[in-house]
């Protein structure tokens, strides 16, 4: 059974067929807390209403009352933060990549509609447990409650540090000290999370007996991992401020420890294992994410291909990721850089950096550039030459004509001086974003029609998960298996022997453009140093004799006088000034005072 998240329309919408029955008792115009609490139907879809709430479920689009959402640029923006890509078109929030984060305000803002979630599944969970309804219902739905919540805090948690735990409903008539609530301890939200998630996953069902677009225990435990991680790094690479509301006293070893086990509990279950269907490794890994319920898949959110002002629940990866034909002339949102190009190895294990150097001289085929190249590579990026709707991306920026000049506009015996992957009038660093396109996919009409399953929790994560904390526990062996199983998988060359570096390096290509490098970044807390300074695109000049490519590498491809900048201050996002004064008991994050 497909487990994934089929975000509904409005509550009165999704479930007008089954409020009919109580509609028919009740006046029309009101719905009173006796029928809801006292209706299986109701209870379900006053769940249901929260996963509308959920934003940040496709790739950590933020807050919907901001600009972004995953039917617009959201999707893309926590990609263009890291060190994988640049923004190629639609600015966005992502321009904090170049000019900081201000107290004003952040990129990646989850606090509001964080907060109205906890408050539904605070009265959910609060009143579930006593309705007159079926037992297992009740169980199960109360369980999934608190698995959403856990998420939400996970969500905040991992933006702002500590903030307040509100786990109860809040009654208007409360204490002034109730009501506007200090913020918690990092530690505390983190060990409140592993706690949830402990108390929901015996509750939850197993993955074959989930309804449709329910998470299963193995989801709560695939969050579970992930936090426990996010926690033990914390507590090792982090400094605790503000009398611990951000950074964690504790020793790491116990989140380690709670990330390994739940790892471990899903690679024994037998319930997921890596997709490897395809003969083809560079097929196998696209399918990975185009073949939607496949065994690697824990929990996705669900689309489909129809836009949402006429009833379906489409989004925008194809139309803004896919390169030409495109109905507004654009695409390639996210350019990777010259660098996570060179981040994928060879098939024969040696790394995949260039000598920057050689290559800027005589002409290449791309087959010489990139012919021996980690399979994900194909999968996951495109570039010069690409195969693509029956011809070949062609980002070419330059005529090298017989006598040795380069042309750049019109042509030269028909041969034009530049390709069709323009955008705006300009170029970016001359690749993009493969993983998730559909090559079917005709993006020449609207923009949110893409169909395909978003993946939130997917089994090589938990493999490399696992990795990192049994090689933090001293579990070398262990930790090695796993990072060579997804390397077999992919087709390269496995290791003799890990460590940290290896397994760091293997997150970035695996997971890449799926969310998580950014966040890696800052809860080892190295982003000050990885994402402060310039990086390098890729010019491809078309040599017209031999149809081979001169190459020239651009360094600073964000520009020469907007450097990206990742300051200490931005490991939390800030809690902001309209914040502290609606609450004036929120104590600031610190550098932003």
């Amino acid at each position: 059974m497909k487990r994934t998240i089929h975000i509904l329309l409005i509550f009165s919408l999704v479930c007008s067929s089954c409020l009919k029955d109580a509609l028919d008792k009740q006046p029309l115009d009101t719905i009173t807390d006796a029928v809801v609490w006292n209706d299986q139907a109701l209870i379900n879809a006053y769940l249901t209403q929260v996963y509308l709430q959920f934003t940040i479920l496709t790739n950590e689009t933020p807050d919907a009352s901001g600009s972004a959402s995953d039917d617009w640029n959201g999707p893309f923006i926590i990609n263009e933060l890291s060190d994988e890509c640049m923004r190629n078109w639609i600015y966005g929030q992502s321009q904090a990549k170049m000019y900081a984060i201000t107290i004003s305000g952040g990129v990646l803002d989850w606090w509001e509609s964080s907060y109205s979630a906890i408050r539904t599944l605070n009265e959910f969970i609060k009143r579930v447990p006593e309705a007159p309804v079926d037992e297992n219902f009740r169980k199960v739905r109360t369980a999934e409650a608190r698995f959403l919540r856990a998420f939400s805090y996970f969500s905040m948690v991992k933006r702002y540090g500590g903030v307040p735990l509100i786990t109860e409903p809040q009654d208007i008539n409360a204490s002034y000290e109730e009501l506007y609530r200090k913020r918690d301890k990092e530690q505390q939200v983190y060990d409140f999370i592993l706690a949830e998630l402990d108390a929901a996953i015996p509750d939850l069902p197993e993955r074959g007996e989930t309804e449709y677009g329910r998470p299963s225990r193995y989801t709560a435990l695939a969050l579970k991992s992930r936090a426990a991680l996010y926690a033990a790094s914390i507590a090792k690479y982090g400094t605790v401020q503000l009398d611990g509301l951000v950074g964690i006293a504790a020793a790491p070893d116990g989140y380690y420890q709670q990330a390994f086990d739940a790892a471990d509990d899903i690679m024994k279950s037998g319930q997921y294992d890596l997709y490897d269907v395809d003969a083809d490794k560079v097929t196998n890994f696209k399918n990975v994410f185009l073949k939607e319920n496949n065994i690697e898949v824990i929990w996705a959110k669900q689309h489909d291909y129809t836009q949402r002002n006429l009833g379906g629940n489409g989004w925008v990866w194809d139309f803004f990721q896919a390169p030409k034909p495109h109905a507004w002339n654009a695409g390639n949102q996210n350019a990777p850089y010259l660098e996570m190009a060179e981040e994928f190895e060879h098939v024969g294990g040696t790394p995949g950096t260039l000598n920057r150097t050689a290559v800027q001289q005589g002409v290449w085929s791309m087959e010489e550039l990139w012919g021996d190249k980690d399979p994900r590579f194909y999968a996951s990026i495109y570039t010069q030459n690409t195969p693509w709707k029956g011809g070949r991306v062609d980002f070419h920026n330059g005529l090298q004509l017989p006598d040795g000049t380069i042309q750049t506009s019109g042509s030269y015996q028909n041969v034009p001086a530049k390709g069709d992957q323009m955008v705006d009038n300009s170029f970016g660093p001359g690749f993009g974003v493969m993983k998730y396109l559909e090559e079917t996919k005709d993006n020449m009409g609207e923009r949110a029609t893409s169909g395909t399953d978003w993946q939130i929790f997917r089994y090589a994560e938990v493999l490399l998960n696992y990795a990192e904390a049994a090689f933090e526990l001293n579990h070398a062996p262990e930790a090695l298996s796993a990072i060579n199983d997804i390397r077999e998988r992919a087709g390269i060359r496995e290791h003799t022997s890990i460590d940290m570096e290896k397994i760091r390096h293997e997150r970035k290509v695996e997971l890449a453009f799926e969310g998580h490098r950014y966040w890696d970044l800052r809860r080892w807390r190295t982003a000050e140093d990885v994402l402060t300074g310039p990086h390098s695109g890729m010019r491809y000049i078309l040599d017209y004799t031999t149809g081979k490519y001169k190459l020239e590498i651009i360094d600073q491809i964000d520009g020469t006088s907007s450097d990206p900048v990742f300051y200490e201050r931005n490991y939390y996002l800030p809690i902001t000034n309209a914040r502290r004064g609606n609450n004036p008991n929120l104590d600031e994050n610190p550098g932003y005072q």
